[in-house]
């Protein structure tokens, strides 16, 4: 027992740390390496260069504007009525929006605030519900979503959306200075090289009634982000005529992002009916 324990010993004092044996001096203890500090430039705050939101236009210099909520978001732009001067009607609806963070492929022009910013353009807090009421008190009526299947066969069957025809314009400052034109120069064809050549029809989205709360209110299905489209969606209030895919291999839309003004700019998104033959 007596050998095993200071065999055990030896081992022990092996495997730890021993001083160099006399006459023979330790080795110099290693030289830390020097730390170099590396100045780096200080990373761009998102919205440092954002424009605030100019004030609303107007169609014509007699027009007016009626809020539509508390915090004027929503404008109805109100004119005279061409068919009867002693009366007004309602001619634009107006929505505050928000420019997103940088994007290249796009599937809509406008979202809900939280939903698709990271393929959209623009966004804004305002309920889409509201917008499709806006568009109505214009005398526009709503249309069919986009169509893939027909319900009666179940088999694929495209059929584009429907609707009144709607103008899309945004007015905004950029460097300082105010523009107003089609909302199509902000979209690029990334086949053409040019604009977005298609206008949008008020498809109208869907309500989506919540099965197990019969009594609550219906949700309109474009507040989960497809309010302007771009490319297909059932959901979409509003739509391209025309067949435009979403998966990334399909998408033919960029944006315009040298047009567009910094993220966080605040710009109007102005809808209209659109011009007959337009």
């Amino acid at each position: 027992m007596k050998t095993a324990a200071a065999l055990l010993l030896i081992c022990l004092a092996g495997c730890s740390e021993s001083p160099s044996p006399p006459g023979i001096p330790a080795p110099p203890a290693p030289t830390p390496a020097a730390t170099v500090v590396v100045a780096e430039e200080p990373p761009a705050k998102l919205g440092q260069d954002a424009e605030p939101l100019p004030e609303p236009p107007k169609a014509a210099a007699a027009n007016t504007h009626k809020p539509l909520l508390p915090d004027k978001s929503l404008l109805l732009e109100v004119g005279r009525d061409p068919a009867d001067a002693t009366k007004s009607k309602p001619v634009r609806l107006l929505v505050a929006c928000e420019v997103c963070p940088p994007t290249t492929l796009l599937e809509v022009f406008l979202c809900k605030t939280n939903t698709k910013e990271h393929e959209a353009v623009v966004r804004t807090g305002v309920d889409a519900k509201l917008l499709h009421g806006g568009l109505v008190a214009l005398g526009l009526a709503p249309g069919t979503p986009v169509r893939f299947v027909d319900p009666k066969t179940g088999e694929a069957d495209y059929a584009p959306a429907t609707g009144a025809k709607v103008a899309v314009s945004v007015h905004y400052r950029r460097a300082g200075k105010l523009h107003t034109h089609p909302a199509q120069e902000w979209v690029t064809d990334l086949k053409t090289k040019k604009p977005m050549a298609h206008g949008w029809v008020f498809a109208g989205s869907r309500f989506l009634p919540y099965p197990d709360e019969p009594t609550r209110a219906p949700s309109y299905a474009a507040n989960g982000g497809d309010v302007i489209a771009i490319s297909n969606f059932v959901d979409s209030m509003l739509d391209l005529p025309v067949s435009v895919g979403s998966d990334d291999a399909e998408l033919s839309f960029g944006a315009a992002t040298d047009r567009i003004p910094p993220p966080l700019s605040k710009v109007w998104v102005v809808l209209a009916a659109a011009v007959v033959g337009k």
